[in-house]
């Protein structure tokens, strides 16, 4: 009798444990389908660690990587990567891509080719009124960033050097001179500036900030002595080299180029405000970061310093 009880017991322990294994494995079931859901929700809208995280100072949740892509201006390429460099070191969850610098010109018409970018910033209001016609940029986000002011500059330690140059040196066919082409905003500035003096004729006669800089021609004095060049950039170099004798650029081309020093400043009743307007792309995938970060630049303290120290004026509208 002992035995037979000893057996019953046995089998009822392990009839008990049969159930509760049952038991643990619906309960496992239903743990993974629901994990499942979980992870299928997640990859409709990233992970779930990421969503029950705070939303950082770039306006993406905390801790997700976001990697803004840039079109800035030529001029600003040194303090931009300054500034970059700085906003990720404050939100390290912030990189940047393979910011492209171009007249703003060709920017606009890499965007048009279908090129990405988060974020615009042109040297002139046209050139983003021009991208605010064509839908690459969302106007609402649209900020004056920026000021500058056109110079005379010619190689360093050169005949030059300590000359103050007028804008009727120029159109008398004095020197040789190298301006920017016409996608190139500061070569715009300076045939609206030497249109003042006739050395530029645009087609409707429009002189200084009613001009263009665009379309035009220079006078017989002066077309055989000018170079035009396809970047800011390139038409500092040609004063640097003293293949021409002067180039108009912006001051903070002096900082970032080198090798040039600056004869005088253009009259700014002259030409067209120089601005830099930025904006976020009509594309952008991470607007809320990329408008950010504009933000920052604009209010940033330490930020400011980076812009003056390349030679630009924080911009006060």
């Amino acid at each position: 009798m002992r035995k037979m009880t000893r057996r019953m017991f046995a089998a009822l322990s392990a009839t008990m444990m049969v159930a509760a294994l049952g038991l643990g494995g619906c309960a496992g079931g239903d743990g993974a389908q629901e994990n499942g859901s979980a992870s299928d929700a997640g990859a409709g809208g990233g992970s779930s660690a990421a969503k029950t995280q705070g939303a950082g100072p770039a306006g993406e949740p905390a801790g997700e990587a976001v990697t803004l892509q840039i079109f800035a201006a030529n001029s600003l390429t040194k303090a931009m990567v300054e500034a970059q460099e700085l906003y990720t070191q404050q939100n390290p969850n912030v990189t940047f891509g393979d910011t492209q610098y171009e007249a703003s010109g060709t920017l606009n018409e890499m965007l048009g080719a279908g090129q990405y970018a988060d974020i615009l910033i042109t040297a002139s209001k046209g050139t983003m009124d021009d991208a605010v016609e064509a839908g690459y940029v969302d106007e609402a986000t649209r900020n004056t960033m920026f000021t500058n002011q056109l110079v005379f500059v010619t190689k360093e330690g050169g005949e030059l050097a300590d000359t103050d140059v007028t804008l009727e040196d120029v159109a008398a066919g004095t020197y040789t001179l190298s301006v920017g082409d016409e996608n190139v905003p500061a070569g715009n500035y300076a045939c609206q500036a030497l249109s003042t003096v006739g050395a530029y004729i645009e087609p409707d006669g429009a002189t200084g900030a009613d001009a263009t800089g665009k379309g035009g021609e220079f006078s017989d004095a002066l077309k055989d002595k000018v170079t035009l060049g396809g970047k800011v950039g390139d038409v500092c170099k040609y004063a640097e080299t003293g293949d021409v004798d002067l180039a108009m650029v912006y001051t903070s081309d002096v900082y970032r180029m080198g090798g040039v020093t600056i004869c005088s400043v253009v009259p700014d009743d002259t030409h067209k405000a120089i601005t830099y307007p930025g904006a976020v792309t009509a594309q952008s995938e991470h607007a809320e970061a990329a408008r950010a970060f504009l933000e920052w630049c604009m209010t940033d303290e330490d930020c400011a310093k980076i812009w003056q120290e390349w030679g630009f004026d924080m911009a006060t509208e």
